[in-house]
């Protein structure tokens, strides 16, 4: 029982930070449930599983705030689905042991790039219209890493809309989340024809909605004041963290370079996390307008 309350607060945790950022729901529940012992091939299944409920009330919270553009979500859910199709059967035909480095590799490198990506101010947005042909092969790469990787739509799909420039950040988020329904179920149904239901371990699953559906609706209001740069760097930098453990100890070296590698990623997450605490202080500094000077006045003759 304390074991399923603890996933239902990571689903919660996961939930508030993904539907804050736009990211980091899967990547941070499929590091948890890998460090738990739970097979990657079924860690993704039963995160996509769960993600088709977190995802759709996640969408609706976004709709209702405003935070959606269906003209992007469209045209990117599709070949997104494609791709998360696709990705959840490759995992499916490859034994765990392969598996384990190969997810673990993807999840590193997704972390690294969270930690680069919020550790630079943000681009200001200039709103233009998103054309199919960037929108169609972004989703498609995103959901095959998704699937593969257990996390991976939302840290591939945000940065990279956000990069471009064409869309403010809410509506970023808002649509990616939307999109990253189709997105799940084209997974599961992907883990349920490689896996069969065994694959998905139900009462992990059902901790991990009920966490994040509670969630979801306050992510959704929490997306204009949290500060994303912050919560960004601090998740790239726990994925990393416990990513390299994983592979280190697949390679066997983590008894020669864990003692001097583990306190360098702990220096350099903690000044990824200054740093960006350092943006975002000074970004919210220069968006205050200047208090204007009053006029002195004369002393009473």
């Amino acid at each position: 029982m304390t074991r399923l309350v603890l996933l239902a607060l990571v689903g919660l945790a996961a939930q508030l930070v993904d539907g804050a950022l736009g990211m980091a729901y899967g990547v941070t529940s499929t590091t948890l449930l890998l460090l738990a012992g739970v097979a990657p091939a079924s860690a993704s299944a039963s995160v996509h599983l769960s993600e088709i409920g977190t995802t759709l009330a996640s969408g609706i919270a976004h709709w209702r705030f405003g935070n959606v553009d269906w003209r992007v979500v469209t045209r990117i859910a599709v070949p997104g689905a494609v791709g998360s199709f696709l990705g959840a059967t490759v995992l499916s035909t490859i034994s765990t042991s392969t598996a384990a480095p190969w997810t673990s590799g993807v999840l590193l490198a997704l972390g690294v790039f969270l930690v680069a990506r919020f550790t630079r101010p943000l681009r200001p947005a200039r709103p233009r219209p998103v054309r199919t042909r960037f929108l169609a092969p972004l989703g498609l790469v995103a959901g095959f890493v998704d699937a593969t990787g257990g996390g991976g739509w939302g840290p591939i799909a945000t940065p990279t809309l956000l990069a471009s420039g064409r869309m403010e950040p809410r509506k970023v988020i808002g649509s990616v989340n939307t999109a990253e329904f189709l997105v799940a179920a084209a997974a599961s149904a992907g883990f349920l024809i490689g896996l069969g239901t065994s694959g998905f371990v139900l009462p992990t699953v059902i901790a991990l909605l009920a966490g994040g559906v509670v969630g979801a609706p306050l992510a959704a209001w929490l997306v204009r004041a949290v500060p994303g740069q912050v919560i960004g760097a601090a998740v790239g930098g726990l994925i990393i963290l416990t990513n390299t453990r994983t592979l280190l100890r697949v390679s066997d070296l983590e008894s020669s370079v864990g003692p001097w590698l583990y306190p360098l990623l702990g220096l350099v997450w903690v000044s990824a996390i200054t740093i960006a605490i350092r943006i975002h202080r000074r970004v919210r500094t220069t968006r205050q307008p200047s208090p204007v000077a009053e006029p002195e006045l004369e002393p009473a003759v």
